[in-house]
């Protein structure tokens, strides 16, 4: 039996807060996240990796689960 592949699920996250005056390792987490200014969306694979950054700078951001778009 053929199986269908699953789309693939995509994060697209806004940084609501700005990360002045934070430590340097949130500054370097929403760096690598993709993030260069504020209020800023991105879309990022969902994996463990990204859900990690994502949890350290969970107060800065907001999340949304998409279906497949990137």
């Amino acid at each position: 039996m053929a199986r269908k592949k699953a789309a693939a699920k995509v994060l697209r996250i806004t940084q609501v807060r700005s990360g002045i005056g934070r430590p340097a390792t949130h500054r370097a987490t929403l760096r690598a996240l993709g993030f260069r200014r504020h209020q800023q969306t991105v879309t990022q694979q969902d994996n463990a990796a990204i859900r990690g950054m994502v949890f350290q700078v969970r107060h800065l951001v907001k999340v949304e689960e998409v279906e497949g778009e990137a």
